[in-house]
């Protein structure tokens, strides 16, 4: 996700400080991974020098309290970005790929390799189902996101296990 894109969105509601957005973006977008103060703030400094924000001052309040709002060309920027698809990923190389071969190359048990990702998948989504169960609207469709991810890859892992022996005899030497 471009943190640019979704401050400037979030600042199309009207000018909000720093520490503001922070808590915005957190509250909707960061409930896995925060934003820190400090990409906050380099960001809004790039999003500054490329005009799509401006900095209102409020009087007698001191330099750290800047609001920062959205220009015009800042929400033609959002625009532009939610009218744009984004580019599906197909995962061609995955590092869980790249480990059953290896296990298969150094004579080590690609099957053990698959059951233990299966269990961690397993684990995944059961602890993603209880945060859906007890989230708003917006966490379960988070959850459900990932979910859905999740279940693909166990598709996978259950195909690549039927076919393992299949894959040892294409990859050895």
């Amino acid at each position: 996700m471009s943190v640019g894109h979704a401050l400037l969105g979030l600042l199309e509601g009207g000018p909000r400080h720093g520490y503001d957005l922070k808590r915005s973006y957190d509250e909707r977008f960061g409930a896995d991974r925060p934003l820190a103060y400090g990409q906050v703030y380099s960001t809004l400094a790039r999003l500054l020098k490329n005009g799509f924000v401006e900095v209102e001052s409020e009087p007698g309040a001191g330099p750290e309290r800047k609001r920062y709002a959205v220009t015009d060309a800042g929400v033609a920027d959002v625009a532009a970005w939610l009218a744009q698809p984004e580019k599906p990923e197909p995962y061609l190389q995955s590092t869980l790929y790249t480990k059953v071969v290896l296990a298969l190359l150094t004579g080590h048990d690609a099957d053990a390799v698959l059951d233990t990702q299966r269990a961690e998948h397993l684990r995944l989504m059961r602890e993603l189902t209880r945060r859906k169960d007890g989230g708003d609207l917006a966490d379960q469709l988070v959850c459900d996101h990932a979910l859905f991810h999740l279940e693909a890859d166990l598709r996978w892992l259950e195909l690549t296990a039927a076919r393992v022996q299949q894959l040892a005899a294409h990859v050895r030497p």
